[in-house]
């Protein structure tokens, strides 16, 4: 029989040797029981409360392959805390002729040990029910004493004795810094790119980015006040920015909310990192204005001509360039006969790429013909010791090659050129004036896109993709739909 190990830990008080511990107990009943494993599933720090765990969803849709019989697991309770979930997924891989099998429980395949199984999957429920419980428990006392229960430790503050916060020197001012320039009209954006600038970095030693700010700047710590479910305590923790600025830093937050600033409009900008300039050939980067009527434009700027480095290139519009992508990348890129032509080039190309596989099967190949060789050697009466040991030694390579060929396979699927087409073809059906419908578009199938004053120069992600086509043109096809949208001048 043919068996997968999966294996399983909390990120409660276990640590990478249990899964060690998990997987040699599992090959050792693999081995006494003459199964053999083909490969190891293992979620490290994921709860068994909830089937979302990468490496469980991967196990339960390549059982649909048909390539192993047994899931291999230490105890039960590492494949499911849930009984509903272990009930739900056990019938799919019975289904697909797989058996969930535990190692250290021995579970009859009778009545009984339907019983014994039901028994042990309820214990494991309760049991995880009664430790969650525990440890809400314990991080409640901890946070009526103003204590930190875990998670990661805001910047500007350090852990310090008792597990309670403390401020930190270095990184406060930088917290007081971010507040003060939002609540004075700076954009989020201008405060990471100098910051960044400057080598400040998050507490986690990473660059600013724009998304970790939302939280930095709701954050209620920084006026000292301790949350934790039910329990709130004002002071609970050392106080970093005074009230005042953090409630005008809020009110500036919930303006934005209700009437979309630059700073979110700037997170929209779908060609960054695609979109470049014809005449210099640098990066065109988002960008935004106000005009005398108080209406905001954005646009899509050379960066060398935003510094002043000589370019001349003016800028152009955010909606009227990503409209032309995501029209013209639809009208190029998904006809029929251009998809059979796209599919049969990745086919291709998975099958240069993957070397491993061919070269398993013509070992295999050569190994049978090799076994096929001697037996009729035997059936002529040639049948010496060395023989014997050679057929055997063939028959174990034989068994080996197999075993490889399964486990590439499951470690490296096939694609067909009906399955290529098929997921290409979806994106036919889309809504150009969505949103994320433009923004799939773009990153799937545009690699860049080159922006002369006459001309749009595409290159798409596959062999021969790359088209030339002149602003002229892009306006008779388009028609009416451009009319009132064309390149502006710069407004800088």
């Amino acid at each position: 029989m043919k068996a997968v190990i999966y294996a399983r830990y909390s990120s409660d008080s276990q640590r990478e040797e249990s899964i060690d511990g998990q997987v040699r107990e599992c090959a050792e009943y693999a081995e006494r029981n003459g199964m053999t494993i083909l490969c190891s599933y293992i979620d490290r720090a994921l709860s068994a409360k909830t089937a979302d765990r990468p490496e469980f969803q991967r196990m339960i849709k390549d059982s649909e392959k048909g390539l192993f019989d047994v899931v291999l697991i230490w105890k039960l309770d590492r494949f499911s805390r849930d009984r509903y979930d272990s009930a739900h997924y056990k019938r799919i891989l019975r289904k697909n002729g797989v058996k969930v099998v535990s190692a250290k429980e021995n579970i009859s395949d009778g009545p009984e040990g339907i019983i014994l199984e039901s028994m042990l999957e309820g214990y494991a429920e309760y049991y995880s029910a009664e430790l969650s419980e525990k440890i809400h428990r314990g991080q409640k006392d901890n946070a009526l004493k103003g204590k930190n229960n875990g998670g990661g430790i805001p910047l500007g503050y350090l852990l310090g004795d008792e597990q309670k916060l403390v401020v930190d020197p270095l990184t406060a001012p930088i917290v007081v810094e971010i507040f003060k320039r939002y609540a004075e009209g700076e954009t989020v954006r201008s405060i990471v790119e100098d910051l960044n600038g400057r080598g400040w970095q998050t507490k986690r030693n990473k660059p600013f980015s724009m998304n970790s700010f939302n939280a930095l700047l709701k954050n209620k710590k920084y006026i000292g006040e301790y949350r934790y479910q039910d329990v709130v305590i004002p002071g609970g923790v050392p106080a970093i920015v005074p009230e005042d600025l953090f409630y005008r830093v809020q009110e500036r937050m919930e303006k934005n909310k209700r009437a979309p600033a630059r700073s979110k409009a700037e997170d929209e900008f779908l060609l960054t990192t695609k979109l470049f300039c014809g005449k210099c050939e640098r990066m065109m980067v988002g960008e935004s204005g106000t005009s005398h009527t108080g209406r905001s434009h954005y646009y899509y700027k050379c960066g060398s001509a935003k510094r002043k480095k000589g370019c001349t290139k003016k800028a152009v519009k955010k909606d009227w360039i990503e409209r032309i992508a995501v029209i013209w990348t639809v009208n190029r890129v998904l006809r029929d006969e251009e998809i059979h032509r796209i599919a049969t080039d990745l086919v291709a190309l998975q099958d240069r790429e993957d070397l491993t596989l061919p070269a398993l099967r013509r070992q295999l190949d050569e190994t049978e013909k090799a076994i096929d060789n001697m037996l009729n050697a035997i059936q002529q009466g040639v049948l010496t010791s060395s023989t014997k040991s050679r057929l055997e030694e063939l028959e174990r390579q034989k068994e080996e090659l197999e075993i490889s060929i399964l486990q590439t396979q499951i470690q490296r699927p096939h694609y067909t050129k009906e399955l290529v087409i098929d997921w290409i073809s979806q994106f036919k059906y889309g809504d150009v004036n969505s949103r994320d419908y433009q923004m799939q578009i773009i990153d799937t199938f545009i690699n860049s896109i080159y922006l002369f004053e006459d001309k749009i120069v595409f290159a798409y992600n596959f062999k021969g993709g790359t088209e030339t086509i002149s602003l002229a043109d892009v306006e008779a096809a388009l028609g009416s739909d451009l009319v009132g949208v064309s390149p502006p001048t710069c407004p800088y």
